[in-house]
């Protein structure tokens, strides 16, 4: 019997997908729920998986080619076998030889030890993007597409771009990955159609860092997870979007739709580019609840496990530049919501209290907003809500 493979169905935000790479060729046998093929969105890469056991028998779209959803990928016979080949026999190799891994094979993410063992790709061919210097899933996949340099080699070591020779201007042209180039896009949409504007203040940190020492072993005891300070910040965020409901609204032509709930989306940095996992109905998630998602959408976004779904919706976005040290920005909106929260390093300052000086954590916030919908006093009243429920972290567990 022939299956057809096709192209799931994709979110109304995702228009087609660009074939990443084949892990399968015709006449190869194939088992069900065994990966075929990568596609690659603007988001996020799907993996389609075989509908049923048989041989591949033919492939209708090849490697580099754009899809839309339903569309014809691969065709199947189901039950079939391939027809065994002749094995070559192997080289006699030492047996510590052939059984250390190479240092390149080591240093893959799970997703892509995976991929470098299906498509016969030697790890150390290709310059890995991860955190000390660890090939992704990404970086395999741009690397089959000829969109990523090989890693040098010891028999031909290019010159390195940071040492030119005297005299020489090098230069490299690489083409953007779909996620790089949706990224520019959408921050060039906010840009040309928000009239967006930035309010900020500050806030002292005292109050929810003593309450994280106090509490933060018996918290990570009950919970098995570190209490950080983005669950406060999603909390404060949640309670003061009750109270400002139009900062939560978004802009649909003429009409304000305004959202009964908060789903709020956290920014979350990968090699490739940020993007924004969404804590659906956030207003009814713990403190636990929090960490623990935020945690693992950011293992799915190291790994490339990040489903679409995942990043579909948002009524409102927390960014936090303080990670990589910065101490004051203006993030932009990502629509269509209207506002955005940004978080910044926390710094020990100068301040009166009391009359006294004293030393404290203190942190600058932004919100940037839309200011076709929010006036500037309902972005600044929003602020200060966030700033005294943090200041007062009692506050928001009074709902107050």
């Amino acid at each position: 019997m022939t299956l057809e493979v096709k192209v799931p169905v994709l979110p109304e935000s995702v228009a087609d997908a660009t074939i990443a790479s084949w892990h399968k060729k015709p006449g190869d046998t194939i088992r069900r729920d065994e990966n075929l093929v990568d596609l690659e969105t603007d988001k996020v890469v799907l993996e389609v998986p075989a509908p049923a056991d048989g041989v591949l028998k033919e492939i209708k779209q090849q490697t580099g080619a754009t899809v839309t959803s339903g569309q014809l990928l691969a065709v199947i016979e189901e039950g079939a076998v391939a027809a065994a080949a002749p094995a070559p026999k192997p080289a006699a190799t030492p047996a510590s030889a052939a059984s250390a891994p190479s240092p390149a094979a080591t240093n893959l993410s799970p997703a892509g030890q995976r991929i470098a063992t299906e498509n016969k790709i030697d790890p150390a061919q290709v310059a890995g993007t991860g955190m000390r210097g660890q090939v992704t899933k990404e970086d395999l996949v741009n690397f089959m597409r000829g969109g990523q340099s090989a890693a040098p080699t010891a028999k031909a070591a290019p010159t390195p771009m940071a040492a030119p020779t005297p005299g020489s201007r090098p230069e490299e042209r690489v083409t953007m990955t779909r996620m790089r180039a949706k990224i520019a896009e959408r921050l060039m949409q906010s840009k040309n159609s928000i009239a967006m504007l930035t309010s900020f203040n500050e806030i002292n940190l005292a109050k929810v860092a003593a309450m994280r020492k106090e509490l933060g072993e018996a918290f990570e005891k009950a919970n098995g997870i570190k209490l950080g300070y983005m669950s406060f910040f999603v909390k404060a965020a949640c309670e003061a979007l009750k109270r400002h409901p139009i900062v939560n609204a978004s802009v649909d032509g003429n009409d304000v739709i305004y959202h009964g709930y908060q789903d709020i989306s956290v920014a979350v940095s990968t090699d490739k580019g940020l993007v924004t996992p969404v804590l659906r109905d956030a207003q009814g998630m713990s403190f636990a609840d929090i960490e623990k998602a935020i945690a693992a959408y950011a293992k799915a976004a190291r790994e490339g496990g990040l489903k679409l779904e995942d990043l579909q919706g948002g009524t409102f976005t927390i960014t936090n530049g303080g990670t990589f040290g910065s101490l004051f920005s203006t993030p932009i909106v990502n629509p269509p919501q209207s506002a955005i929260l940004g978080m910044h390093t926390i710094k020990e300052r100068a301040v009166v209290e009391n009359g006294q000086v004293i030393a404290a954590p203190m942190m600058y916030v932004a919100i940037s907003y839309d200011h076709r919908i929010i006036d500037g006093k309902d972005a600044v009243l929003f602020l200060v809500d966030i700033k005294n429920q943090l200041e007062n972290p009692q506050r928001m567990l009074l709902g107050m």
